[in-house]
């Protein structure tokens, strides 16, 4: 049971903040200290994305845990106070998430999506993965130019 009044608990909500969380920081500095540069919060991408590698098409999405549903996902449990009203909060979430995630699949980028606590806990190994995709990705990028340079008869290669 909740041991605040509703207008105290309510401050503290509205008090939350939507972007510069601590997690996002975390990320962003161990993600810069690996020489990664990026866009924040860039608004012409669906979603918004916490960090953005237009180069690469890598989209960066830090998750709150509570607000994104994961303690929720994982044991089904919803919280005690008002479950109904927190049931249609966490799955309009997730269903804002998924089509931010689907638009931005249609312009050819990657969503990556990385847990809070993931990042508390590790953030330089999240931002590893992260230079892994986007090397990854680029990786991808230059065989596609090759190949299409192949196909169209550019190139020094010889197709057999």
């Amino acid at each position: 049971m909740d041991t605040l009044t509703p207008e105290t608990r309510s401050r503290i909500m509205r008090a939350v903040k939507g972007r510069d969380t601590e997690p996002e920081r975390l990320l962003r500095s161990a993600m810069w200290r690996l020489g990664l540069r990026f866009r924040k919060h860039d608004p012409r991408l669906p979603g918004r994305p916490d960090a953005s590698f237009p180069k690469a098409r890598v989209a960066v999405f830090v998750d709150g845990d509570f607000w994104h549903g994961r303690k929720w996902a994982e044991t089904g449990k919803l919280p005690d106070t008002n479950p109904e009203f927190w049931r249609r909060k966490f799955n309009g979430n997730l269903a804002r998430d998924a089509k931010a995630d689907r638009a931005l699949s249609d312009m050819g980028w990657l969503s990556l999506r990385i847990w809070e606590s993931d990042i508390r806990k590790h953030p330089v190994a999240c931002a590893r993965l992260v230079r892994a995709i986007i090397s990854r990705r680029r990786r991808e990028q230059r065989s596609d130019v090759a190949a299409d340079g192949l196909r169209h008869g550019r190139g020094d290669a010889v197709a057999d």
